[in-house]
């Protein structure tokens, strides 16, 4: 034993092999003469963190680098929009985006950031443009090539970028095309989430797309006395409604100087209403009321009805029809009124009331540019040359109070938020105001 110690030493040159055998059997590298230094730490500076000082400055950096890449991609398109926004320039920032780099680094963040600005270069309802967008991302790089990345969402931020495009396209009521469905299958493969979209729009846009027998176009007619005429002929809903122009949107300067605007005033009145007006009674009053809101899409405008309170049961006549009239066959018009006592059934439940509410008659409707009393009075002076019986009726106006003309979304929630500022404030001068007077300091 002592031999086969004196042995070892002799050949490796150090005494680390006899002290230290397992070091020098790991590490056959460590030369002759050298002796192995014993490094011992605690699992406290092991598990120890860096600086907070020095995380806090790559945080910041990381940050920076975020922000940069950011504002990068909202410049291309603010610079773009320097000129005039239109379809060609918004073309032109994926061109430059396209051409900048051929690995296409920030394209997720440069798709979203076109997303957002595509409204305000109108081309919100272009397909040419949602494809162009499409192709930004690269091809055939997130393609799953087995069923375990298929089941595992391959490159889920790429994917869910792809469904927003899709989404956006699917708020704006854009049918894709065939382009659409290349790209998307060149891009993530035909088992992926954006194809899965892809599929469900194709099968429910065909059938909702004719569904609505009253269509609103995209674009409302930008003048209020068209698009007037427009609302009152969906309110009505009757071929035979005749509209009148009362008076156009003017503006009058008098002698002394003063500027003067007259509104627009809008009616209708179908040939059945202005029967049913003519036989009003004289001494029963008819109202003016409003005003009631009608959407169209992002846009509200308002409307006023001419109108009387229900006839008294008392004062209802019944005509009886001419049996000569109905012929030997049943008319639709005139149908055969049958009376029978039908047995119901005795599970028919007849527990609940149900109220029939009468209404009186609308005679005529209108649209004006501004909601005073005055305004409505020329209309119905206006009315009176179609129907002679308004100079004999007394006519109440019974209006609602505030500003009614045409709004949009944008602008009822500024309103309101404005609203609920000043009504804040109202209600903080209140609660000063109350504990002043009890003596309380805030």
């Amino acid at each position: 034993m002592a031999r086969r110690c004196f042995l070892q030493i002799y050949h490796t040159g150090c005494i680390a092999s006899t002290v230290f055998p397992a070091v020098t059997r790991l590490n056959p590298r460590l030369g002759y003469g050298h002796v192995p230094r014993w490094i011992h730490s605690s699992a406290v500076f092991c598990k120890s963190k860096p600086d907070s000082t020095h995380l806090q400055e790559i945080i910041e950096h990381e940050t920076e680098k975020k922000s940069k890449s950011l504002v990068t991609h909202d410049d291309l398109f603010e610079r773009a929009a320097r000129d005039a926004k239109s379809k060609a320039s918004f073309n032109r920032v994926l061109d430059t985006f396209n051409k900048k780099d051929i690995r296409r680094r920030g394209h997720v963040e440069f798709i979203y950031a076109a997303l957002k600005k595509m409204p305000e270069f109108g081309v919100e309802r272009d397909i040419t443009v949602y494809n162009k967008i499409l192709d930004v991302f690269p091809k055939e790089v997130f393609v799953p090539r087995n069923f375990i990345q298929r089941m595992f969402n391959h490159y889920p931020r790429q994917q869910e970028c792809g469904v927003q495009v899709l989404e956006q396209m699917e708020n704006y009521g854009i049918m894709p095309n065939m382009e659409t469905k290349v790209l998307l299958v060149q891009i993530f493969g035909e088992k992926s989430h954006p194809m899965r979209k892809y599929q469900r729009i194709m099968y429910w846009f065909p059938k909702f797309k004719n569904l609505n027998p009253f269509p609103v176009p995209h674009e409302l007619p930008q003048d209020p006395v068209d698009l007037a005429r427009f609302s009152l002929t969906r309110i009505a809903n009757d071929l035979d409604a005749k509209i009148t122009v009362y008076q156009l949107p003017s503006t009058h300067i008098t002698e002394a100087g003063e500027e003067l605007s007259h509104p627009h005033i809008v009616g209708i009145q179908s040939p059945d209403q202005c029967s049913l007006l003519a036989k009003h009674n004289p001494n029963r009053p008819v109202f003016v009321e409003g005003p009631f809101p009608l959407w169209l899409k992002k846009t509200c405008v308002h409307y006023y009805l001419l109108r009387a309170d229900p006839v008294p049961p008392e004062e209802q006549i019944e005509e009886e029809l001419d049996p000569e009239l109905l012929g030997p066959e049943q008319s639709l018009f005139y149908p055969q009124y049958i009376d029978l006592d039908l047995k119901r059934d005795l599970g028919d439940d007849d527990s609940f009331d149900v109220d029939d509410v009468v209404e009186g008659a609308v005679y005529a409707m209108c649209m004006t540019g501004q909601s005073d009393q005055a305004t409505l009075a020329q209309w119905i002076s206006g009315l009176q040359e179609n129907n002679p019986v308004l100079g004999k009726v007394p006519t109440v106006f019974r209006l609602d109070s505030g500003s009614r003309e045409m709004q949009k979304v944008e602008d009822i929630r500024h309103d309101s938020g404005q609203n609920q500022y000043r009504g804040t404030e109202e209600e903080q001068i209140i609660e000063e105001e109350v504990l002043h007077s009890h003596g309380m300091k805030r």
